[in-house]
């Protein structure tokens, strides 16, 4: 472009692609004319959009004409540079009512203002549903008359989209908490601020709804026994607290004195990724009936604390270490989902044995549910065998990263991939579980080793008094454990019973 072809758009005072266009275009086949009849206001405002980082576009005269700046062009997608100089109405057909509406107000000399305002746009072709934060003023000519109007455009749709998965994921985890046995309760903040709680603490406190308030408002014969106090503590060291059998008062009817009952339970720090306490997860159970005639409370007692005891040292754990191995809150969330789930399935079966042992198939078929999107996914072989409670929780949480693993990168994330879980005691009473992938993605040693890694080869093993190895072959991965017998089940086999196989896939 020639000096003299340059000159009329002097005013631009930008370098920008889309001044470079606004030079190019021929304005004399819209309603704006040749660009040497704008008015100075005209020209003024499109000099200030033009320098904004901020994506603006300025809607000129009755039809609406369009001038608007880089930022703005890259909001437009596959619109531009199409819509540039277009009539409003016309450009973005798919919202002209909206836009009507938008140039009835501004040029009569009215303001708009929208926040997180969803609509549907063809930006790439298809439609899209987009969330923005708009505002719209008029534009003045010469005589103070509004001439046309300016619209600041700030796509929020990828914080809206992030805001409602954590509200998906914060719905799964009270879904999750409703579940639990236990009593369960999240406080935010120094102020302690009841954000979640489970139907049990809500049974615990005598059904009063206390989300929302501070634990000294909500609980106050809570904080005149000291347990306020114990949270700021927790809160401002980022110790952990438990309390085994510990008598607390609590006011569970507005006409009763207070009601003493025994709980079990643990003030559990919960940092952010700075490494600062911004919650405290609250978890316990009510052992009051537990604790009656002398001979038989200590048994009780003794039996209860033993469960809680590696509940809570299970919960902890897998809070504690995702959080650290997590690289966002949504990794978070959904790992701690998933693993507090798999637990539960666990104390399923182990509650439906008492608590006395579970049977190692159920175990397995349990932890397995989960990723049995097809039937034939997994083939299962193993003798009859019967796993002390801290052993199936061990296993059941094994198998549980193992097929997580398997669903994201190994053979269960391959339409025709297959799972062999196999079994056997041999003739040293060792027992030896293998899990054996085929007809997946070839597959690497991750690069890091995170809680998972180190639950299968270093907690397990040590749990069961064995050893574990993990073989990252050509046709899959290969997990193998190798513990005493004695160390995993709840009484011996016979011999007759550790020769034999049998399947059920």
């Amino acid at each position: 472009m020639t000096s003299d072809a340059a000159a009329p758009f002097a005013f631009l005072g930008h370098d920008g692609a889309v001044a470079g266009l606004i030079r190019d275009f021929d304005w004399s086949q819209t309603a704006l004319g040749r660009v040497e009849t704008w008015p100075q206001c005209l020209k003024t405002a499109t000099a200030l959009l033009l320098h904004s980082p901020v994506p603006i576009v300025m809607l000129w005269g009755e039809r609406g004409v369009m001038i608007y700046n880089d930022a703005y062009s890259v909001f437009a997608g596959h619109r531009h540079p199409q819509i540039l100089g277009s009539n409003v109405r016309e450009g973005w057909r798919e919202v002209a009512d909206f836009n009507d509406h938008v140039m009835r107000v501004g040029l009569a000399g009215g303001t708009l203002a929208y926040r997180d305002q969803e609509l549907t746009l063809y930006r790439k072709g298809y439609p899209e549903q987009v969330w923005m934060n708009l505002d719209y003023s008029p534009v003045a000519d010469e005589q103070g008359k509004p001439a046309g109007v300016i619209a600041i455009v700030v796509e929020t749709t990828e914080r809206v989209l992030a805001e409602r998965r954590n509200r998906q994921e914060f719905q799964r985890l009270q879904s999750m908490f409703s579940q639990a046995p236990t009593f369960m309760a999240m406080l935010s903040g120094a102020d302690h601020r009841f954000e979640l709680m489970n139907p049990e603490y809500r049974r615990l406190i005598g059904g009063r709804d206390v989300i929302g308030q501070r634990v000294d408002v909500a609980l106050p014969e809570v904080a005149r026994q000291g347990y306020v106090l114990l949270l700021d503590h927790v809160f401002s060291t980022g110790e952990t607290v438990k309390r085994m059998s510990e008598p607390v008062f609590l006011n569970r009817s507005p006409d009763a004195p207070l009601e003493q009952r025994f709980l079990d339970f643990v003030y559990q720090p919960i940092r952010d990724d700075s490494g600062a306490v911004t919650h405290i997860f609250v978890q316990g159970s009510d052992v009051t009936e537990r604790v009656r005639a002398e001979s038989h409370q200590r048994f009780l007692i003794n039996e209860l604390n033993h469960r809680v005891k590696n509940t809570l040292a299970s919960i902890q754990s897998i809070v504690g270490q995702t959080l650290r191995g997590a690289s966002s809150k949504d990794e978070a969330l959904r790992s701690i989902n998933a693993r507090i789930l798999a637990l539960s399935r666990a104390h399923d079966v182990l509650t439906q044995e008492n608590w006395d042992g579970a049977d190692l198939r159920s175990i397995i078929d349990s932890a397995t549910s989960a990723f049995r999107d097809r039937g034939d996914a997994f083939r299962i072989d193993g003798p009859d065998l019967r796993l002390g409670p801290r052993a199936a929780l061990a296993v059941a949480l094994a198998v549980h990263e193992l097929g997580t693993n398997a669903s994201q990168h190994g053979a269960l994330s391959a339409p025709e991939g297959q799972v062999s879980i196999r079994w056997r005691v041999d003739d040293r009473d060792i027992f030896r579980l293998e899990w054996a992938e085929t007809g997946g993605p070839p597959v690497t040693p991750a690069s890091r080793t995170g809680f998972g890694s180190r639950l299968i080869l270093e907690v397990l093993p040590q749990e069961l008094q064995g050893a574990a190895h993990i073989d990252h072959r050509p046709t899959g991965t290969v997990f193998v454990l190798e513990s005493p017998v004695a160390a995993v089940s709840d009484k011996p086999l016979y011999r007759g019973e550790a020769d034999g196989t049998h399947s059920d896939r």
